[in-house]
């Protein structure tokens, strides 16, 4: 499949976005999502809230996973209906060549849910968005109760179970997979992020902060706790992957051998030994100092220019390409 969209998507875009939501959905659905992960991953795609009402109860979900306020009048379109189902965008403005997929793609889920099985149900336990006492509800089938301290972990969509609760979730960052942990001793293949032990009734909290670690792993560090990271959460959790801050966009613009140049200025003593690494003449490299410290708009060499050249390269990370599973 993933071979075919490369190909689709160099000779046709829109064919290529088209079976990229056909997949989409397909994986939310193989991978025991119920109706909250189908909304989320169609605000996800569509860019806008997308509701559905099933059995006379009426969801809605932002971009963000979150529940919005209720706009009485809001419009619904494309929509799609069955018997006992409904589901829509809530799009302001033109709409995307895409919201006909996804509204069909997600009828197609919403309607499979309903007419041929439950969801899991970890999907609710792990849902910030939904009340606290609905979300303790679901404990007991997983053999927790509110106190029980646990764990989630984060890894790829399609990285092995690991013979644990677990559901793939859409997130801002993408389709990732939420694992229950209860002992400790859980250890995933490939990347992996790995959320603080909390309350199982405060599971969100740790799924949250498991997806983050997971965006900030890497060849050198496949594995990240987010108990780790301290202070730097309080960063990162404030950070959207969909609006970023104009330091990352200036990061992204960097050519490979610039943004090398740059790493390397940060890390080093000075400017000679700098050059030295780099195989370059001191002046040369003076000179892309000077260069970079223009297209910045801070020197990256003083303390404040590298904590805000280290937090624009974490949030960098949380916006670019995931990391391979």
């Amino acid at each position: 499949m993933h071979h075919l969209l490369g190909r689709l998507s160099a000779s046709d875009p829109e064919a290529g976005d088209i079976l990229r939501v056909v997949a989409y959905f397909d994986t939310l659905l193989a991978r025991g999502s119920g109706v909250e992960g189908l909304l989320r991953g169609a605000a996800v795609l569509a860019g806008c809230t997308a509701g559905a009402e099933t059995a006379g109860r009426v969801r809605r979900r932002d971009p963000g996973g979150q529940r919005p306020p209720d706009r009485p009048g809001a419009p619904r379109g494309p929509l799609r209906s069955g018997p006992h189902w409904a589901v829509w965008l809530e799009r302001d403005g033109p709409a995307s060549v895409l919201d006909e997929m996804i509204v069909e793609r997600l009828a197609f889920g919403v309607e499979f849910l309903e007419t041929h099985r439950a969801p899991t149900g970890f999907d609710a336990v792990i849902d910030e968005a939904r009340p606290l006492a609905e979300r303790a509800r679901h404990l007991p089938r997983f053999h927790l109760t509110p106190s029980t301290p646990v764990r989630v972990l984060a890894t790829a969509s399609d990285a092995p179970e690991l013979g644990a609760p677990s559901a793939v979730m859409p997130t801002r960052y993408g389709l990732l997979r939420a694992t229950l942990d209860v002992s400790g001793r859980l250890e995933a293949q490939g990347a992996t992020g790995i959320g603080p032990w909390v309350r199982a009734d405060r599971a969100p909290e740790s799924w949250e902060e498991a997806c983050i670690a997971y965006r900030l792993t890497d060849a050198h560090d496949p594995v990240v706790d987010a108990s780790e990271l301290g202070a730097i959460l309080m960063l990162l959790r404030a950070h959207d992957p969909h609006a970023p801050h104009p330091d990352v966009r200036t990061l992204d613009r960097l050519d490979e051998r610039s943004a090398h140049v740059l790493r390397t200025l940060v890390e080093a003593d000075s400017i000679r030994s700098a050059a030295t690494r780099l195989g370059m003449h001191h002046s040369t490299v003076q000179a892309r100092h000077e260069a970079l410290v223009e297209t910045l708009g801070y020197d990256p060499r003083t303390h404040t220019g590298r904590l805000r050249y280290i937090a624009a390269t974490l949030l960098q990370r949380l916006t670019g390409t995931p990391p391979e599973g």
